[in-house]
């Protein structure tokens, strides 16, 4: 149901985007565009590229534009000649598949200030937000980008933060999301029971299943929680899943916070 990702080679170390600690760069592929590069040898490591994948595969699936995902393979011999260590060791340690992100030439940040989104809009990614337990969509650092007049999301990689421990990750599923009152556009948020019951049933369990699919079986490698990669996969599948069939848990508390704003 959703498509493969297209694998690209990475050719070309463009620069760093030092805004993040992650250090991700721009960096070139053999099919010659430049990619917003996500590095599994950076702090968080493969789990921030898992959530990367399923946060941006479903911001897709529910219509939000995203930029276009890629699965990018780092050669071992990429960065040898790069002079700054801190970079060298990073490119060391992600040697294999990593991800990227299409990007955006020309794009500006969005700026609550300065660009305006309409209620709709601004519900549905408040929304998505609630899903993924995105913490990172702040007034500080709103992971937004305005590209050809549209507001593009960027930068899941904080989500899902329940699996960098896996404790209690079922009843994790179930809990509000807490951090949405720090959310950028949640006083503009006013038709989230609208889109609850439209997501909802537009997210269906065939959908999440195919996007965990795609976490590659290197991105696991690390993991000890489950017996098989299989197993990963499925809790993820199954956290995301029970989520939706209680949003209506994480919609109130996002309700209740905007009214504390407004």
């Amino acid at each position: 149901m959703i498509p493969p990702l297209r694998s690209v080679a990475v050719t070309r170390y463009v620069t760093p985007l030092r805004e993040g600690g992650s250090m991700p760069a721009i960096a070139e592929a053999e099919d010659g565009f430049l990619y917003v590069l996500k590095f599994r040898g950076a702090g968080q490591g493969p789990r921030a590229l898992i959530s990367e994948l399923i946060g941006g595969e479903i911001a897709r699936v529910l219509g939000l534009r995203i930029p276009e995902l890629v699965f990018a393979t780092l050669d071992e011999a990429f960065g040898r000649t790069e002079a700054d260590e801190e970079i060298q060791d990073l490119l060391k340690f992600s040697v294999g598949l990593n991800l990227g992100l299409h990007y955006l030439s020309g794009s500006i940040t969005f700026d609550p200030v300065v660009h305006k989104v309409d209620s709709l809009l601004a519900s549905q990614i408040v929304w998505l937000d609630c899903l993924l337990t995105n913490m990172d969509r702040t007034c500080r650092n709103t992971n937004m980008l305005i590209w050809h007049k549209e507001l593009w999301l960027i930068d899941h990689g904080a989500s899902l933060y329940f699996h960098h421990s896996w404790q209690n990750w079922e009843e994790q599923a179930v809990k509000p999301f807490f951090l949405i009152k720090e959310h950028v556009l949640l006083s503009e948020a006013s038709e989230l029971e609208v889109v609850d019951a439209d997501f909802s049933k537009l997210l269906s369990s065939e959908h999440i299943r195919s996007i965990v699919a795609l976490i590659p079986d290197e991105w696991l490698n690390d993991e000890n929680t489950f017996k098989t990669k299989q197993e990963y996969r499925d809790a993820y599948a199954v956290f995301l899943e029970t989520r939706i069939a209680n949003s209506k848990i994480f919609v109130n508390e996002a309700q209740n916070a905007r009214k504390a704003l407004i």
